[in-house]
């Protein structure tokens, strides 16, 4: 079953994580010094903040497969979408090891079809790296 992905950049993550346990009813399922994930299943939801953004607000949507034939389906509606279709491919993401494309939708929002298939000590494929979640412009299909 698939799972809506959501993640919003704010500006202090500690009243944050506090605000949104209180909301989901639910203690995140990953902290780190600098990101929190609730993976929730009422609403199934992929629900992440971080500070790694210049900007606060939604920084993505997302929808996340739980099976690479999962994934491969809603790539196939990616193509139906007739937008331009970024392959950002294997990658290190949000602490975590994943298979990502990504699509804007006409208003241009970002919108990411990912499998995560691992986990990762660090934000990025390095500790430098600022903002993983978003897709490189020089990868298009």
């Amino acid at each position: 079953m698939k799972r809506f992905h959501l993640n919003l950049s704010v500006a202090n993550l500690h009243d944050s994580i506090s605000f949104y346990t209180a909301l989901f009813a639910a203690e995140p399922t990953v902290v780190k010094p600098d990101y929190a994930k609730w993976m929730l299943e009422d609403p199934r939801i992929n629900f992440a903040i971080s500070q790694r953004s210049t900007q606060t607000g939604i920084e993505h949507l997302g929808i996340q497969a739980e099976s690479p034939e999962e994934l491969q389906e809603i790539y196939s509606r990616l193509v139906k979408a007739k937008g331009t279709i970024r392959e950002e491919g294997t990658t290190t993401c949000c602490y975590a090891k994943s298979e990502k494309s990504w699509i804007q939708d006409p208003q241009g929002v970002e919108w990411e079809a990912f499998y995560t298939f691992g986990e990762s000590t660090t934000y990025g494929g390095t500790e430098a790296v600022t903002s993983c979640c978003a897709p490189k412009e020089s990868i298009i299909a």
